[in-house]
């Protein structure tokens, strides 16, 4: 800090007033630990902190660092959610918090509004060095749902149409915008009509999307390169068949990498595994470094033109945050680490390490139907066993409720060995595994075995399946009972 820059703050204050200025985080956490979940559910999200005590996801975390987090007792938990998919470069890595805290040091003029910025730049360069060829200009977010809004308007703005089209199944965010195009139901519903012209059309079906592109009415079409919820993997001709659509349409063609983006999937992005190129490509999560929100809209120069398209139109389309020093400074410092300890690269040998040895116990177990996935993002699905008795169980608790199953896996994987992993969607019978990048051949073994244990308890009559089962239909019920009384 400048000689005498403190002083600014403090030079006409009484000592008295001085000594409250005072701030002590680690003094005001002191037990905290203790009381966050009871502060969440009284002050911030009830319904959640009381679906972590039911499933025992209440841990009281205290720390994490590279692919772990670290509980009050001092135990050490694999983290596959990765603030999902965030801590690509892993939770708290030494070199982006150097970068940060040289960035506060230096006390840069941050968000000057009306002037040159002076990091925005630098990154936005970084970006385009890595980028798919044609995405040469970016838009700086704080988040994957900004960019989702971003790319609506860019692609309104670049064809004179509204409509957008998207999957069932894809998830693009939670925001009224992005909620248009999210095709998983159970977000959208209760929130009435959503104002977009949008059309849900299946994953995968390159007829379906003709038929709707060949409409002429259609803005955009949006799609993430490996979807989300389910970990669902196109066919090698799906990607290159919607880019050759989208040209022959004169459609923008929207690539969502905010969860597959910056490594996840063993390429830089997912969309390299079929070679094509979008028109715009969104990106968020992974690129603050876990650190500062900041999220990058990646768009060809027409599509720009058109939204920015004369002065008067300079901040047609903004956000107070989006070009922040330290979310700046985060993201420069994640590419660099990306880079320089090839983590791309880890993700890819070690995402097919996994994979490999979660699929190999595949013929162990009748419970246990596919593995699938790229890079360090992989899914884990399960499917109605033969045998008479475990498929008893099975329909038992599907028919309490369809998502209940993972739960028999998941909450033994928290508790007995240290694995916090979530199901990869509303009513899926799939654990899907995102943990950061920097994952080791060592950890990989502790999962597989874990895995391997609990998947073997669960094939017991009075295994997980059980005690899960009648630990959570007695929740279920309990809803039922007090929703019937409610009516």
């Amino acid at each position: 800090m400048p000689a005498g820059a403190s002083d600014l703050y403090s030079s006409d204050l009484p000592p008295t007033v001085q000594r409250k200025t005072m701030f002590d985080l680690k003094a005001l956490l002191g037990d905290q630990p203790a009381q966050s979940l009871d502060l969440i559910e009284e002050h911030v999200n009830p319904q959640f902190a009381k679906v972590l005590r039911i499933i025992g996801y209440d841990v009281r975390y205290v720390r994490g660092q590279a692919q772990y987090l670290y509980d009050d007792q001092g135990n050490r938990y694999i983290d596959c959610l990765a603030g999902y998919g965030t801590f690509a470069c892993g939770r708290n890595h030494p070199v982006i918090r150097d970068a940060l805290k040289q960035a506060m040091d230096m006390d840069l003029p941050n968000l000057p509004k009306m002037g040159a910025y002076r990091l925005s730049g630098l990154l936005a360069r970084e970006l385009i060095k890595v980028a798919p060829p044609g995405l040469d200009t970016v838009f700086f977010t704080n988040c994957g749902a900004m960019g989702v809004e971003t790319a609506i308007k860019y692609a309104r703005a670049a064809t004179k149409r509204s409509r957008i089209v998207f999957c069932k199944k894809g998830f693009h965010g939670l925001s009224v915008g992005a909620l248009g195009v999210n095709g998983n139901e159970e977000f959208r519903e209760g929130f009435g009509p959503l104002g977009l012209a949008c059309t849900a059309i299946p994953f995968n079906d390159l007829a379906a999307l003709e038929a709707e592109l060949a409409k002429g009415d259609v803005a955009g079409f949006i799609v993430e390169p490996i979807q989300g919820k389910g970990v669902n993997i196109p066919s090698d001709d799906y990607l290159p068949g919607v880019a050759a659509l989208c040209k022959k349409h004169g459609t923008v063609y929207i690539d969502d990498e905010v969860q597959t983006g910056y490594g996840r999937t063993g390429k830089m992005w997912a969309c390299q595994h079929w070679n094509v190129e979008p028109d715009i490509m969104i990106t968020a999560k992974a690129l603050s470094g876990g650190y500062v929100p900041v999220g990058a809209v990646l768009a060809k120069r027409s599509i720009h033109n058109a939204v920015f398209s004369s002065l008067d139109r300079c901040v047609v389309h903004s956000t107070t945050f989006g070009q922040n020093d330290l979310a700046m400074a985060a993201g420069l410092a994640t590419l660099h680490v990306l880079r320089e300890e090839r983590i791309v690269e880890n993700s890819q040998a070690v995402g097919t390490l996994l994979r490999d040895k979660l699929q190999a116990l595949v013929p162990k177990y009748e419970l246990l139907k596919e593995v699938r996935g790229k890079g360090l993002m992989i899914a884990v699905e399960f499917g109605p066993p033969k045998s008479m008795m475990l498929r008893a169980q099975w329909n038992m608790l599907h028919s309490i409720d369809a998502s209940l199953f993972p739960q028999a896996i998941l909450i033994p994987l928290l508790k007995d060995h240290h694995v916090l992993a979530q199901v990869a969607g509303h009513h899926l019978d799939v654990i899907k595994l995102i943990p950061s990048l920097v994952l080791n051949p060592q950890d990989v073994d502790h999962l597989v075995n874990a895995f391997d244990q609990v998947i073997a308890s669960c094939s017991r009559l009075t295994g997980p399946m059980w005690e899960v089962g009648k630990r959570l239909s007695a929740q279920a019920l309990k809803r039922t009972t007090q929703g019937a009384g409610a009516s």
